[in-house]
């Protein structure tokens, strides 16, 4: 499979999804869109992966949408921008729904809809020198596509402030309001996206897939005997499963798990 705007590079049990447009600082347009969906559509079903990175070449991380794209929407119709913004929504969604864990790389500044990207992924490693900024408001427009994900990842107070506001905000303020995971210096940001790997493709990927179901599955419901009764049959079957008994056998017998093998 090629891509246009993407460079994938797979090694030790790991795909990196790179953004490959520095010269307009990784914006998307229409192709970059169906790239980033049709690659973490076949690497979501690649047994070979067991993690993607998803980064980015040049100073910035993602600037949004490119500018040219944003001028050939000014003349859609409602119905043609309507399905532009599904085919926005779906390439989130295919991200959020990848059944293998994905980390963001963000080694440059990320607006706009770059952050829907980095929102859609389970990790988010920074380096400090990186900025944010949810500008659409600027532009006379709303975040409502990428909307579901930044507020997942940021809270409804702090989307409050931001989607409001369209200010620029610090990688240690994404970290403050739970945007980030890890903010660090640039030259360990290497270092420290690899240590997270490593830690994903050590574990079971059955439990790695079946956990990131479940908190998406569990975050926000109350506690109730239909949840009780849920979360147990979960453990029940994960516990009877293969890598669930090999898991807990290797332990006991003190020695590596076959996944490891």
């Amino acid at each position: 499979m090629t891509y246009q705007t993407l460079t994938i590079a797979i090694a030790d049990k790991v795909a990196t999804v790179t953004l490959d447009r520095p010269d307009v600082r990784n914006a998307f347009n229409e192709t970059t869109i169906s790239d980033i969906t049709r690659a973490f559509d076949a690497l979501g079903r690649d047994e070979s992966v067991r993690a993607i990175v998803l980064a980015a070449n040049g100073s910035a991380f993602c600037a949004g949408a490119d500018l040219n794209w944003m001028k050939k929407m000014a003349g859609y119709s409602h119905a043609e921008n309507s399905a532009d913004a599904m085919q926005l929504a779906e390439m989130l969604r295919t991200i959020y729904l990848c059944p293998k864990p994905v980390v963001a790389k963000v080694q440059g500044d990320c607006y706009a809809g770059g952050m829907g990207l980095v929102a859609a992924c389970d990790i988010t490693v920074a380096v400090e020198e990186a900025n944010f900024c949810l500008s659409e408001v600027k532009l006379g427009l709303i975040p409502a596509t990428i909307s579901p994900y930044v507020i997942k990842a940021m809270g409804e107070q702090a989307s409050r402030r931001y989607f409001l506001t369209a200010e620029r905000f610090t990688a240690q303020q994404a970290l403050r309001i739970g945007f980030a995971h890890e903010v660090v210096a640039a030259s360990e940001l290497d270092a420290t996206v690899a240590a997270i790997v490593k830690a994903l493709v050590n574990n079971s990927p059955n439990a790695v897939r079946q956990a990131k179901v479940l908190v998406r599955d569990v975050a926000g419901l109350p506690v109730t005997d239909a949840l009780l009764a849920d979360t147990a049959e979960r453990i029940a079957h994960i516990r009877a499963s293969e890598q669930g008994r090999e898991g807990v056998q290797s332990f006991l017998e003190k020695r590596k798990p076959a996944w490891l093998n």
